[in-house]
């Protein structure tokens, strides 16, 4: 395998050249936290909706500072609660059906046929 890998590096050497090739057109949009700074974030010309908010460097949440017809409403996201085991549980049986098995497990166990295992 070393001899087919002969005269070139792994990883990051990329054998493509930029001659003639032309980027993309674009625009600049300026963004302003509430601590005062400013973030330039380029977007590509043709963009359709620009976000009205963007993540500041200090951590804060900066608003596009000229909004203009393109900018995006914010979508408020829809946040579904975690999903617990014991909610999972109940999508598969009825409570009457988990009682059944306690009672049949706990016979089991007070018969002797059932071990307890217990972790070291």
């Amino acid at each position: 395998m070393a001899e087919s890998m002969r005269g070139s590096r792994l990883g990051w050497v990329s054998y493509e050249r930029d001659e003639g090739v032309e980027p993309a057109e674009r625009h600049y949009v300026t963004y302003r936290c509430p601590n005062g700074h400013r973030s330039l974030v380029p977007f590509a010309a043709e963009a359709e909706d620009l976000p009205s908010e963007w993540a500041c460097r200090c951590g804060a949440t900066a608003q596009i500072d000229v909004p203009s017809a393109k900018v995006a409403t914010p979508v408020e996201r829809v946040v579904r609660p975690t999903r617990t085991h014991w909610d999972m549980l109940l999508e598969r049986r009825s409570i009457a059906e988990l009682e059944e098995l306690l009672e049949e497990r706990l016979a089991l166990l007070h018969a002797g046929e059932l071990s307890v295992r217990r972790s070291a």
